[in-house]
This record gives C-alpha cells, structure tokens and sequence, in this order.
C-alpha cells in the first residue's frame, strides 16, 4: 500500500471503521475515507430498475413500477433501522422466493403482493399495511365512539390529533402522537387507549407508572448500567418498541414516575428516540404515546350526575409538569365525569355481553327502565367511576339466574325479565 503496487477499495460501517480502522493510523492514512451516504427514495427507485432483471430472472417473476415503490415507501415507513436501498430489495427479494417456493412461475407482483409481505414480516393485518393510511383513519372517530361512552369530545380531540400526524403537519422526528389523558378513575381513559389500538390493528402495551417511583426503577426501563446484573439484556421499555415498533403506549398514572423517568419522556416526545444503556437505539416514530393522570380530579370532583363536568384542571397540570413536558404533548385531553344516561348505556353494553354468553343456553335477558337505572347507581362509584358495573351486574343478576340455568326454570331456555320494584330486584321467567 505504501509503495502503490496494491490497489484497494474496502467497505465498512462506521462502528468498524472507528473500532479498527481509525486506531492504526499508519493503514488509515493509506486509505482516502469517503463516506456513502444513503440514497434518496428517487435515487432508490432509479437502483431497483437498474437491478430488476436480476431478481426477475432468478426468481421467475416479473415486478410492476408500483410494486417497486411500494417496497421503497414501505421500506421507509416501517424499517427503520435499517438502510435504502438494501430494506428494499429485501423486500423484493422476499417476496419473489416467496412466489418462487410456491412454484408460481410467470407472476406479476403487484403492491398489494408487497404490503402483503410487509405484513406478515411485521406480524401485522394485510389491511393495515400500505401506503395510503385513510382506510382506518376516515372512520376512526366513529368507530372508537361506537365503543366508547360518554367521551365525545375527548375521541374528537384524539382522532383529530392522529390524522393531523399522520397528513404530515407534525414534525416527522416524533411519535405519531403523545397524550396526556386526565380524568377521574373509571370513565374510560384506559378503555380508549386499549380501543384505539385495536382499531389501529396495532400492538397495545400498558406500565403502571407506580412501579416506577424509585431512582434505581429507571434501569427497568432502560437496562441496567454496565457492571450490573442484567446488562446486557436491555431495558423493559426500549425492548418492548425494539419487538412491537407499532404500539400503543400507555403509562399509566404518568405523574407518580420518578422525575428521571419524565426526562427520559422528554427524549422520546421530543426525538422519537430512546437509547438503552447498551447503547441501542429504540424507535418510536410509530408508537402513539399515551399518559393518564388523575391530577386536579378532586378539585374538579363534582357530585352526582346530569352536571357538565368539564373540569378546570389546568391550573394543577401546570403546577406538576414543567412547560417542557407540556409543550411537547399533542394534546392534553379532558375526560368527562359520567352521567346517569352513559351510566344506562354501559349497563346495556354489559347486558349485551351476557346474552352473547348465554345465546347457546337459549337464554335472554331483558331489564327494565328502571332496573337499568338501579344498577347504574349501584355501579357507579365516586372514587372508581364505572369500573364496578359489571361487578354489580354478576351479584346482583347473574347470581339470580344460576341456579335456574342450572336446575330450574331456565335449564332448556327462556326469557328473562328483570325489574326493579320495593327496592329490589324482581325476576320473571318465560320458559320455552
């Protein structure tokens, strides 16, 4: 190399270079270092016609200009660790041994073959995968309102907010959104996290920020420091987005984390990022982030039901979390407490739910206006919300029909009516 008789051309990545090659400064110097950067999604299209052939003839297929952009826009928008145009022609490459194993020689792969792919790989429904994202977003206010009870304004400040990321208006070096979710217990701040991944297709992933209280937690969530036991097995949070990159995340009861696990939120609202104590960076740019927090409640508490309960509880988050946690949110969204009417609605739902389990019995059950009424009261509670109907509903109306499903009225099928008079339940059976 020092005389010139040797001619050489290498590859390496920046960590090898900066491990090997740059520490032996007598080699380096031989070598002018020109650094490759990654192509543009023009320039990688422009190499895929260029080696198309070569996939085609091996594999025995032909690919559409569509299918090859929908490999790079894919690539792009789900791949993220790694680079153009190699993440492509994996794709292509996938998909034509695929085609090639099944012996369907002579195929035209089209982009639907390729999100299909992409799919599959990502462990993901077909329907969710592709590069037009209005199929699940046009309903979701409506499909999450289905499910949902009594937070019209909340799943519209929501909904509003993902379509705003996903039309480009956010910075693209963020999640697709990050909320902060505050409302007393039990009117359904989880339940619409929980449903909103569901109607995504995505993954859904729940911490409880309790857990997290102490200094010494925040190495759980990142991996413990080098030296200590459990090093090298990376960190809950930075693992769980390294498995599932298209999740839902909920912390719940955000503000009983330690303050340095709120820094560490900074750092992924801000860059969509999250660096684990190997030194292993975790994506979030497909992970909606979503808080929970009871804060300024019981200031906000109002008694009863049929009362607009719009609660004032800026005045409590500005006083908890600094102005650099704030306004990195999407949005801060307000949950209603619920009234008697929304109450009656989940009572149904829960009715529902039981004539699902008993419709091989031949069973149904009806309540009356009434009845609905006496149980949304008893179910409600001040400090849980609605999280007790559906134990109420077990006590006092499945526990009256056991023993006739099982030995009496009930046991070849019928009709149930439930009503609620002199400050009980009443039962009336139909046998058929």
């Amino acid at each position: 190399l020092a005389r010139g008789d040797l001619k050489c051309i290498g590859a390496t990545t920046y960590t090898e270079y900066r491990n090997f090659f740059d520490k032996d400064k007598a080699l380096s110097r031989r070598f002018a270092k020109i650094d490759v950067e990654e192509p543009s999604v023009e320039d990688t299209f422009t190499i895929l016609k260029g080696i198309q052939h070569k996939y085609e003839d091996y594999h025995k297929i032909s690919f559409t200009d569509g299918a090859l952009q929908s490999s790079i826009d894919l690539s792009v928008k789900y791949l993220h660790d790694r680079f153009l145009p190699d993440k492509a022609m994996d794709i292509i490459d996938e998909v034509g041994a695929h085609f090639m194993l099944r012996g369907q020689e002579g195929v035209t792969v089209r982009s639907k073959d390729i999100e299909e792919s992409v799919a599959k790989s990502l462990k993901l429904p077909s329907t969710v995968i592709g590069t037009d994202d209005t199929r699940k977003l046009k309903m979701l206010e409506k499909d999450l309102s289905a499910y949902i009870i009594g937070q019209d304004e909340a799943i519209g400040a929501l909904s509003t907010a993902i379509k705003r990321s996903y039309a480009g208006l956010n910075a693209d070096n963020r999640p697709i959104g990050s909320f902060l979710f505050v409302g007393p217990t039990g009117v359904g701040k989880t339940a619409l996290a929980i449903q909103l991944a569901q109607t995504m297709h995505v993954h859904f992933e729940r911490l409880d920020m309790s857990e997290y209280m102490e200094p010494h937690t925040i190495s759980r969530l990142v991996g413990a420091p080098p030296g200590y036991v459990g090093y090298e097995q990376g960190g809950l949070l930075t693992e769980m987005i390294k498995k599932h990159p298209h999740t839902v995340l909920l912390l719940d009861e955000v503000e009983k984390a330690h303050p340095d696990i709120m820094n560490i939120l900074l750092q992924v609202m801000d860059g969509a990022k999250l660096t684990d104590n190997n030194g292993v960076v975790s994506d979030f740019k497909n992970v909606i982030l979503i808080m929970t927090s009871n804060i300024g409640t019981k200031e906000a508490n109002v008694m009863g039901f049929n009362k607009d309960t719009s609660m004032k509880t800026d005045k409590a988050l500005t006083a908890f979390f600094s102005p650099e946690f704030r306004n990195r949110l999407s949005a801060t969204i307000e949950f209603n407490v619920l009234g008697i009417k929304e109450l009656v609605t989940i009572v149904d739902r829960e009715i529902d739910k039981l004539n699902v389990l008993l419709k091989p019995k031949g069973v149904t059950v009806e309540l009356s206006k009434k009845a609905k009424e006496y149980l949304a009261e008893e179910g409600y509670d001040k400090r849980y919300g609605a999280r007790h109907i559906a134990r109420v509903i077990d006590e006092k109306v499945k526990e009256g029909l056991t023993d006739e499903i099982l030995f009496g009225k009930l046991k070849k099928g019928g009709l149930v009516k439930v009503n609620y008079k002199s400050d009980t339940l009443t039962f009336e059976f139909t046998v058929k």
